[in-house]
Formats: C-alpha cells, sequence, structure tokens
C-alpha cells in the first residue's frame, strides 16, 4: 500500500510537471528507469506526419499492448497505435497542426493503469520568414531605438528568437543588441556609446528550431533620425476680449539647446467634449501661434510637437517627436451670442425684410402676368423704382417741413 501511494505521488509529480510548466520554459520531459520515448523534442514543420516509439523495460512486467498516449493531456485514440514488439507501442500522428504552446507539445506514454512513463515534447510550427520595416530613431542623439516586424503572418507556433545586429559600416566589431524590456514587441533599445557622422549597418536576425531569416540590412547615421522631447513650457491664453482666439505659446526643446538645428513644430487643438483633432502645420520655427476661429465660451486642448530639421548639418528631415501633454482653456462669452434669437435688433431686421418681400411681390403681381417671365431684371427694376418711390417721398416730406 505504501509502495503504491508513493508511484501514484510521484506520478502526479510528473504529470504536473508536464502540464504546469511555465509558457516560455524549455520543456525537458526525460524519460524514467521504466521506459524512454523516442523521438526526444523532434522539430516539425505543419502538415508533417510523426511516428514516436514507448520502449518498457523487460524487467518491469509492463506489456506494449497495454499502455496508452496523451497529447497535452488529451488520450490519443487506439487505431493511432501499434505494437511492435511486446515491450514497444508506437503512435503515428498525422498531418500535425501548430504546437499549442510555445514550449512545445507534450506527447507522454502511460502504463495501462495511467501512471506516467516517458514522455517528450513535439514542436510543430514555421520557419520564420525575413523580418521587414525595420526602422529607428534618436532621442536626443543620445541613444537609439529599433524595431521592426515579422515577415509574413508572423506566426510561427514555436519560440522565435529576434536579434538586433549593428556595425558601423566602413569599420567596426558587429554588435548585438542587448536591450529588449522597452514593452514592445519587436524593439530593442541601444542606451549608448553611439558614434555620430558615421553611418550604421542594422539588420534583424530571426530564428527557431526549424531556420533562420535575415532582414534587409538598412543604413542611417544618427543625425538622420533624431528625434526630441515634446516642446515644454506650452502656454495657452485669451487675446483680450476676442472670443473666438487663443494665444499658444512653447520652448523650443531642452534637451538640443547646444545643437544647431531648424526645429518645425505642430499644433493640434480639439474640442473639449470632442475627440478629433484639428492640425495646424504650417508653424515653421515660430515659438507661438494665434488660433482663430474657434467657438465663443469653450473649453480647447492644445498639444505641440517638434521636428529637428537639419540637426547638425543634417541633410535629411528629423523626425516627430511625441505631443506634449494637453493644455486646457477656454474663449471668453461672446454677447452676441448671448443675446441670441432675442436680440431686438435683429427683430428689426426681420421685420423689415418681410415688409420688403411683401411690397417686391405686390410689384411684381401688378408687371408680370406669367411667373415663368420673372428674373432678376424685374427685381433690378422694382430696386430702381424703390429707390424713386423713397426720392419722392423724402422730397414731399421735405417740403411739408419747410
Amino acid at each position: 500500500m505504501i509502495m503504491r501511494r508513493r508511484s501514484a505521488s510521484r506520478d502526479m509529480i510528473v504529470l504536473l510537471f508536464f502540464m504546469l510548466r511555465a509558457p516560455g520554459a524549455h520543456c525537458a520531459l526525460p524519460s524514467t528507469p521504466m521506459a524512454s520515448v523516442h523521438p526526444q523534442d523532434p522539430a516539425l514543420r505543419i502538415g508533417a506526419s510523426l511516428t514516436a516509439t514507448c520502449s518498457v523495460g523487460t524487467d518491469h512486467g509492463l506489456h506494449a499492448g497495454s499502455l496508452y498516449w496523451t497529447l497535452n493531456g488529451r488520450r490519443l485514440p487506439s487505431n493511432t497505435y501499434s505494437v511492435l514488439s511486446p515491450s514497444v507501442l508506437s503512435v503515428t500522428l498525422s498531418n500535425l497542426s501548430g504546437s499549442r504552446q510555445r514550449s512545445g507539445d507534450n506527447l507522454v506514454c502511460h502504463s495501462g493503469g495511467g501512471h506516467v512513463l516517458a514522455g517528450s515534447c513535439l514542436y510543430v510550427g514555421m520557419p520564420p520568414e525575413k523580418p521587414v520595416n525595420l526602422t529607428c530613431w534618436s532621442r536626443n542623439t543620445k541613444d537609439l531605438t529599433c524595431k521592426w516586424a515579422p515577415g509574413g503572418q508572423g506566426e510561427t507556433f514555436i519560440k522565435t528568437k529576434y536579434t538586433l545586429k549593428y556595425k558601423l559600416k566602413w569599420y567596426g566589431q558587429e554588435k548585438e543588441c542587448d536591450d529588449y524590456s522597452g514593452g514592445q514587441p519587436y524593439t530593442c533599445y541601444i542606451p549608448r556609446d553611439l558614434a555620430l557622422f558615421t553611418p550604421y549597418e542594422i539588420w534583424v536576425e530571426a530564428s527557431n528550431q526549424l531556420g533562420s531569416a535575415t532582414s534587409d540590412v538598412i543604413n542611417l547615421d544618427i543625425l538622420d533620425v533624431v528625434t526630441t522631447d515634446p516642446p515644454a513650457d506650452v502656454h495657452v491664453s485669451r487675446v483680450g476680449d476676442l472670443d473666438d482666439q487663443l494665444t499658444v505659446r512653447w520652448g523650443t526643446p531642452p534637451a538640443l539647446k547646444d545643437y544647431l538645428f531648424q526645429a518645425k513644430y505642430q499644433i493640434r487643438y480639439r474640442l473639449e467634449d470632442s475627440t478629433d483633432w484639428k492640425v495646424v502645420d504650417d508653424m515653421g520655427n515660430q515659438t507661438s501661434c494665434r488660433l482663430a476661429g474657434l467657438r465663443p465660451g469653450t473649453v480647447y486642448f492644445v498639444q505641440v510637437r517638434c521636428n529637428p530639421v537639419g540637426i547638425l548639418g543634417s541633410r535629411k528631415a528629423g523626425i516627430w517627436s511625441d505631443w506634449s501633454h494637453p493644455t486646457a482653456a477656454s474663449t471668453p462669452h461672446s454677447e452676441r451670442s448671448m443675446a441670441g434669437s432675442c436680440d431686438s435688433k435683429a427683430a428689426r431686421q426681420n421685420s423689415t425684410l418681410r415688409q420688403d418681400l411683401k411690397q417686391f411681390f405686390s410689384w411684381v403681381r401688378k408687371r408680370v402676368s406669367d411667373c415663368s417671365a420673372m428674373s432678376i431684371k424685374q427685381y433690378d427694376q422694382w430696386r430702381v423704382w424703390l429707390q424713386k418711390s423713397h426720392k419722392t417721398r423724402n422730397q414731399v416730406l421735405q417740403g411739408d417741413k419747410s
């Protein structure tokens, strides 16, 4: 009874090791003294077939016909088995699909009572394709960050390692970027020891158990890919009592104060209750701007970003910085907008317009028999008649006064 409990405990520990190992851990299912599985840890392409064998020792009283197989804890059908000898049981897996876990799928051989005897890890996937869209940028000329995209669909189903490599174009040794902890996938960060005024060759290598691939090599000078911190000290203020304008002012990037460059700036702004930004992109090198045509009595959010152009004589445009933190300001309330439809002046204008239209149509009915004959000519004639009538009336009033 004690031996059976120890055996059951051992089987449970081994099974938990198979099923609960960390997803990124290396798959290692060692053979037990009672049995062994072959092949060990094969790497196969999607769609391939595999025949594996489980061999048991003759001194353990086990017969191949009593054994069975599981894949990732799920029992495989008996029609995939073949008893090759009293001590050897095989299983054939056809048209394999991609591994469910990058650390390998668990193929395990069990005794008839369910005890775990031995296992192997299967790596089923595709070799990597050539990485694409390799781009790099330097923040304030102090460092270099590069990102890329995996080739094709990017899904190999088995763990693929990406390595960013770089070297000076005409001399120097090949180096590897080792900081992939930036939080973004397919990104690496080089924090220091970079040369200026000398081009680099940069590329990415992808590899897994089924093959490797290398991206195109890009050539760049650090000065040609400079971006900077967002503009500092962004302030937004009203323009006196003008209800449709705001003034935006900001400072140049402090990290580049000792460099020679011609900055370009962009502004974008939006209403407080909107997600749509309007961009002003013709700012040039100035560090202030007046926004006009805004809504009176409205809160606006404003952001600014910078592009360091031609830094230290570079002939290429820089890279836009991130946007500054949003700065809020409101336009003054408009007295005109407050008056609205209650404005007596507007009401008088509407009343005069209605009287003029009534007088015009009365004049037309007396002179035009068919509405289809109406034209702008009739309107011009009416305006002449109206002016003469006003002139005559004014002369009569002046005569009465005299």
